[in-house]
């Protein structure tokens, strides 16, 4: 499970930031998981609390966004959603696709306390 060292990682980029622009606290990080990035967002949760326990950002919530893993058939064009689908098209049956979503894994949003603006 990777995810742990991920957010422990993600908590001293966030707490750079905040030194970086006096920023005293953080009341939600948004970040964006792709369902074909590697990172499982249960786990996410899970360790979010032990990653956060004596940081700035132990009263931050966490919030996830799921990017669906979309892919574009190689034989005929068509989008589907690779993971419902078996990364099998359901127009044609053919299974080479290229992705076209569902690979990122970022920090989206920060959404700071009003007084340190």
């Amino acid at each position: 499970m990777h995810e742990l060292g991920i957010v422990i990682q993600i908590v001293k980029q966030i707490e750079h930031y905040m030194e970086d622009n006096n920023l005293s606290s953080v009341e939600r990080l948004v970040l964006q998981v792709g369902e074909l990035s590697g990172v499982y967002p249960k786990y996410l949760e899970e360790v979010y609390p032990i990653a956060v326990e004596y940081s700035k950002l132990k009263d931050t919530e966490l919030v996830l966004e799921i990017t669906p893993g979309i892919g574009q058939c190689n034989a005929c064009q068509f989008n589907y959603h690779l993971m419902e689908n078996d990364s099998t098209c359901p127009a044609c049956g053919a299974k080479e696709f290229s992705v076209i979503t569902g690979k990122d894994f970022l920090i989206k949003e920060l959404h700071v306390n009003q007084e340190d603006q």
